[in-house]
This record gives C-alpha cells, structure tokens and sequence, in this order.
C-alpha cells in the first residue's frame, strides 16, 4: 500500500459493466477514474453479463454430466424471498469422471481477446501506463454449488479446480506478468456459510477455504492475486442481507493464512444503509499482511453522503485502500453508470484521515 492510500483510497472496479465490449469499457473507465486506477477489467460483456449463467449450459453439455431431471430445480431467490429463477439440477453420468480439459468455459480465450484491446489502448495513451489489466473469474465453487446436486459436488470440484488454474495459465502464458491481476470473485461461498445452499457430503466451510487456497496458489507469483467477496447481484439485489461483516472477516483470515503466495487485495461489499458501526466492528479482527488492500464495496447510486459516511465508518476498524460498488455494476440501471463513476472518483478524492 502507497502512504497516499491512507489518505486517498483507490477507484476498484469489480468486474462487469453496463456498455457493449470491452474497449468501450476501457474508454470510460479509464477516461472516469484514470488518475485514481490500479487495475482495470474488460467489464464482463457478452455472455458474461449475467456473471456465470451462461456455466449451466456448459457444464449440462459436458460428457461426465447429465440433468438430474427426478431433482426438483434450485430455487434461486434474492433476499426478500423473491424468487429470481429455477436452476435445473445437474449430476455426474453414473460411473463417469470429469475431465479439466472438456469444461468449455473460454475464459482463458475471452481474456486474452480483451488484453489485446487494453494494450492498444494504454499504448495510445488511453488507459494510464501503470495501469494493469485484470481478469475478473468465478471460482470453481460458484457453478457446481449453483448447478450440482449437493450429492456430487466433490466429485466435480477437483476437476472443475484444474480447469480453471489451467484457464490462469494460458493467461499467464499470453499476457505479461507484472501487467496482470487475477480476481477471483467468491459469491456462492459466502453465501453457503450464510446456510443458503443445502449441505453437501463434505463440510463447506472445509470444501470453500480448501479450494479458494487452491486456486490462490494457482496464481503465478509475478500476477497480482485478489479476492472479491460478494452477497449476490443477480438482480441487483443480495441474496442474502448480511448481518455484519463477520462471516466475511473469518473467511478472508483463513483465506489470507492458507495462500502461501502474496494476496495484493480483498474485497467486500457494504449494504447503502449501513453506515454504522455494529457493521464495520468484526473488521477490528481481521488480519491481512501489510502489502494486503483492503477494498470496500461501499459506494451507491446517488447517496454521496451515505458514501463518505460509510467510508468514515469503516476507516474506524480498518485501514480502506479502495472505494468500489458491491459488485459488478452490468445488473443494475445502464442510466446510472455515469453517475456511479463519478461517485467513485469523489470518494477517491475524500480525505479520510491517516
């Protein structure tokens, strides 16, 4: 962490965004926030915009898998019970066993089209030179705890593991090293230990902290390594209303001790209407290495004062490296983007003490 981030915290942008591809996205962000920018990310377009959705056909498509069409479907619900959609239950074929190397998910070919597209534009001066690009990608937890019966979830994480660190190789292998960060976005993790999904055969909180582990180390030590931890966004709204910020501290702890590599940032998020601190308190026990962010999730439409409120709240149980949203921005209202951008950078620019 820079002195300066004491002071003034970063602009941290999740993953997806509201506009059409990804040049157009590095454009805007860059031309936004430019000045207050460590990382920037292709904003999730195309098929990603609804995050992993799109992670039900592929896995549905694969050999060892087949629709366990006797299982009533997942009822996919946002916070207030609403009901968001079913998602048809999968399973492994009888005696069969995955493959790393047939899950299509193309994150790797996505990622690398999109580098392409940033390094022209931060070589015509678009997006500032020290700025790296990030690879925003779902952990191997988030389609088999969605997707899977709970029944064969251990069966397919391994794989599912692989592929996705052999996903973060051809990465590496395609893109410069130290002008590449890696976020993996932990959502259906978080919300297991909010008791949101049924239990499977292993105890989650061993099968989630093993595998965030894994694929931690997955990340080769000249990339950046963060971590996103998200309540959902599905319709722009939260699975689950966190209570505080415990859950989230306790998983990072264990997440920060079990990867031996350096962890460069986490992120959390913060619900608009918690600006007190009953929320921020659990942060007084978390324990990050001092070359480790901490980003939070705090900004929101239209609520400039809510922002530096929440941020004044936080900064008294943490030391806040980076100001964000609570998660990718694409599910909400494109109209407010602008708006969102702009309330990014007045936060940056916020002189929160230190």
């Amino acid at each position: 962490m820079t002195a300066d981030r004491a002071k003034h915290p970063i602009v941290h942008f999740v993953g997806s965004i509201p506009l059409p591809d990804a040049e157009t996205v590095f454009r805007t962000l860059g031309g936004a926030a430019g000045p207050h920018l460590s990382r920037l990310p292709d904003g999730e377009t195309g098929i990603r915009k609804t995050w992993i959705r799109f992670l039900q056909g592929v896995l549905a498509e694969n050999p060892a898998i087949e629709v366990a069409s006797d299982v009533p479907p997942f009822k996919f619900t946002q916070w207030d019970g609403k009901l968001l959609r079913e998602i048809p239950r999968l399973r492994l074929r009888p005696g069969a066993k995955p493959d790393p190397d047939t899950f299509a998910t193309g994150y790797a070919d996505m990622a690398i089209a999109s580098w392409g597209v940033f390094e022209r534009l931060q070589k015509a001066g678009a997006i500032p030179p020290e700025v790296k690009f990030q690879v925003s990608l779902p952990t191997p937890i988030a389609p088999t705890y969605n997707n899977m019966v709970p029944s064969d979830r251990p069966a397919l994480l391994p794989a599912l593991t692989a592929h996705l660190a052999g996903e973060v190789a051809r990465i590496a292998a395609a893109v410069p090293n130290d002008r590449l960060a890696v976020q993996w976005d932990v959502c259906q993790e978080v919300l297991a230990w909010e008791g949101y999904y049924e239990p499977g055969p292993v105890d989650f909180r061993t099968e989630t902290i093993e595998v965030l582990t894994r694929i931690g180390a997955a990340v080769p030590a000249a990339i950046e390594l963060g971590y996103h931890l998200c309540y959902g966004s599905p319709a722009d709204e939260h699975c689950v209303q966190p209570k505080d910020m415990a859950i989230m501290v306790e998983m990072t702890n264990a997440v920060a001790a079990g990867v031996k590599r350096p962890i460069q940032f986490f992120h959390m998020p913060v619900p608009k209407g918690r600006t007190d601190d009953a929320y921020f308190a659990p942060l007084d026990n978390l324990r990050l290495a001092s070359s480790t962010d901490l980003y939070l999730g705090l900004i929101h439409h239209d609520d400039a004062a809510g922002d530096a409120a929440r941020l004044a709240a936080a900064r008294r149980h943490a030391r806040v490296d980076g100001v964000a949203t609570e998660c990718g921005m694409a599910r909400g209202d494109p109209a407010r983007l602008p708006a969102l951008l702009a309330a990014h950078v007045r936060a940056a620019q916020l002189d929160t003490g230190g």
